[in-house]
């Protein structure tokens, strides 16, 4: 079913939904992503600002219902405690269900480990703070209370939760770099993310730092300022330094054979919900990510 509304006023697209309809400005942006509200028939920013006169239609198809049950699937628990738990996530794994993986994610895994999870992403997504691609390893924070969902996420968005990567890149490079602008979907390839202009994309920000340089690769450590979809990933494919083994962005090599990409999220820093301690985990590099590097 498809909502028209008339704008009146001055008003930002978000503002004026959520003031027009029952829909949460964060529901209201997931629409807006997915290109099911047109303002005057073009796609805006959620934080367009209206004009008395404009049309908005928005798209309100219900959202396909997914029923999430929990799954005997092995996690490894690198810390638990009331509030939250910090896992290390393998390759290969979905973070959660969605309409192309319904079952056999790190959603299903956590409801068979964890006796509470925060409802404030709803059934789908429990506990999920922040996310990593399904063949990207490594250190995720998952939430056990409201309370601690809401405070870990502020941090993300203040940037004062911090995460830090490996990556296997083809190529050598020598000195340390930044890799900086607006992500967007790629135009030529909806599937990646592209550096694109301000109007169709994020800011996006990683720092590179050289840990090794290899014969024809280079050992990265990857420090995210911004915390954007395949940003990683796609910040490298845009300098032509694709991670070995990422399939999507350019990174197969027909000698190294990899289970999935070779970046690995390795260092996680957070200041805890309810001791406010600042805390740092760490693991180590999958063997599979050892193996590969011993080899070079």
């Amino acid at each position: 079913m498809k909502s028209k509304f008339i704008c009146n006023e001055e008003i930002r697209l978000d503002v004026f939904l959520a003031s027009n309809t029952s829909f949460s400005r964060s529901f209201i942006k997931t629409m807006n992503d997915e290109g099911r509200i047109l303002v005057n028939g073009k796609k805006e920013k959620a934080g367009f600002k209206l004009k008395a006169g404009d049309e908005i239609v928005v798209d309100e198809k219900e959202k396909e219902q997914i029923d999430v049950t929990a799954e005997d699937i092995p996690l490894d628990i690198v810390y638990e405690d009331d509030d939250l738990v910090v896992i290390n996530k393998q390759v290969g794994l979905v973070v959660h269900p969605c309409s192309t993986t319904k079952s056999h994610t790190l959603v299903n895994a956590l409801m068979h480990h964890i006796k509470n999870l925060s409802t404030i992403n709803g059934v789908e997504r429990p506990g999920i703070v922040h996310r990593l691609d399904k063949d990207t390893a490594g250190l995720m924070i998952v939430a056990k209370n409201d309370y601690s969902h809401k405070y870990l996420s502020e941090q993300l968005k203040d940037k004062t939760l911090n995460r830090e990567y490996k990556a296997l890149i083809r190529g050598r490079i020598k000195d340390d770099f930044i890799v900086e602008g607006y992500l967007g979907r790629n135009p030529k390839n909806r599937e990646q993310m592209a550096l694109v202009n301000e109007k169709n994309g994020k800011y996006s920000k990683t720092i590179f730092t050289i840990d090794k340089v290899y014969d024809h690769f280079t050992l990265l450590n990857c420090k995210l300022t911004t915390g954007r979809t395949h940003q990683i990933r796609a910040h490298l494919k845009s300098i032509n330094h694709p991670i070995l083994g990422d399939k999507l962005y350019g990174g197969l090599e027909k000698t190294i054979k990899t289970n999935g990409q070779l970046l690995f999220a390795y260092k996680i820093t957070f200041v805890h919900p309810s001791t406010k301690e600042k805390m740092t985990f760490e693991a180590d590099l999958p063997d599979f990510f050892k193996n590969i590097l011993k080899n070079l």
